[in-house]
């Protein structure tokens, strides 16, 4: 009775991103020319070093872990494969011990090679990186290394010019919604056509921080249907029609009535400064022509706008008083009203 309770509770505190993370590069969502590009190193088991770059959440890890399962084998892709975060340990000491002694010893089970893959590479140091770059040269009869990063630009050019570089790219939103669809069926979770949509617009092409809200939410009240509502309580997210409201408030020229708008979403609400202003960038940006239109103003301001937004950011991630930098960027807003007409 007692084990059956355990494995109950294991089973519902199963992080949902591990257990619906794909195995096999067919399993990889959103990436279908990446992928077919992929599977010829597979199918021909000759693999060069590679440079997976691309935005959080968009399949490179589960590509690389592809890569080895299907190229050594479920018994033994273990014991040919290992992962390093170059986030956690960047130094030149990493790559001059754990890396290089990884890569000088022999595969495993007749194995051409062995791969290391080296997740966030973009942290490592630039004296890392040369040293990465030499154990890559001395060790490349037994050993490929796949290196993942967030910007290849960080990433020294002699590394680059030695990997086929891949670009992953950011999820849309179709793909993410059918893996939600997928895991929603599998966990028979009730999910409304606003939840849906609420996803995938706090996701933003981020497969991970998909999955996990999914769950974070399921887990919230499992009797009722996952809503909109739902899926911004748990996710520190504002309505987007709270923002829209926001930003037309600001806009008319009233500022005391922003201002309450948004002391509500931050203390009621409880968003952070940074939530906010990265929901007003993408209200203002991805305006199609008739809402800047109907905005009432002209491409220049909208310009100055979106400069004095990046301006703000730039402040808050520096560490100033959020609520003084938004109520600024309001007033800028609520100035714009002069410019209309």
């Amino acid at each position: 009775m007692v084990q059956a309770l355990m494995e109950d509770y294991t089973i519902k505190e199963e992080i949902w991103i591990e257990k619906y993370r794909p195995v096999r590069l067919d399993q990889v969502a959103g990436q279908e020319e990446t992928i077919e590009r992929l599977k010829s190193y597979v199918t021909t088991k000759s693999l060069p070093h590679l440079l997976f770059s691309g935005p959080p959440g968009v399949g490179k890890t589960a590509s690389a872990v592809s890569i080895a399962r299907e190229t050594f084998g479920e018994d033994l892709w273990r014991e040919n494969f290992t992962e390093l975060n170059a986030s956690d340990e960047r130094g030149i000491d990493v790559v001059r011990t754990k890396i290089k002694n990884f890569a000088k010893t022999a595969p495993i089970g007749g194995a051409g090679f062995k791969i290391i893959f080296l997740d966030e590479a973009d942290a490592l140091t630039s004296d890392a990186q040369s040293a990465l770059r030499r154990t890559m040269e001395r060790f490349s009869n037994n050993c490929r290394f796949i290196l993942s990063c967030n910007y290849s630009s960080r990433i020294i050019e002699p590394i680059q010019s030695r990997c086929a570089v891949f670009r992953f790219r950011r999820l849309s939103d179709e793909a993410v919604r059918k893996r939600l669809e997928y895991i929603a069926k599998d966990q028979n979770l009730s999910i409304t056509e606003d939840g849906y949509e609420a996803l995938v617009y706090v996701a933003q092409g981020d497969m991970r921080k998909a999955v996990n809200s999914l769950q974070a939410a399921a887990f919230l009240d499992p009797e009722k249907p996952i809503s909109r509502e739902t899926i911004y309580r748990t996710t520190a997210t504002a309505n987007p029609d709270d923002i829209r409201n926001l930003i037309e408030t600001a806009l008319s020229g009233n500022f005391r009535a922003a201002r309450k708008e948004l002391n509500r979403l931050l203390y009621e609400e409880g968003l952070s400064g940074e939530d906010i202003i990265g929901q007003i960038y993408r209200a203002i940006s991805g305006m199609d022509d008739r809402m800047i239109l109907d905005l009432g103003l002209s491409e220049k301001r909208l310009v100055e706008l979106v400069d004095i937004i990046g301006e703000i950011d730039f402040r808050l991630t520096e560490g100033a008083t959020e609520k003084i930098q938004l109520e600024a960027l309001l007033a800028h807003f609520a100035l714009s009203s002069a410019y209309k007409g």
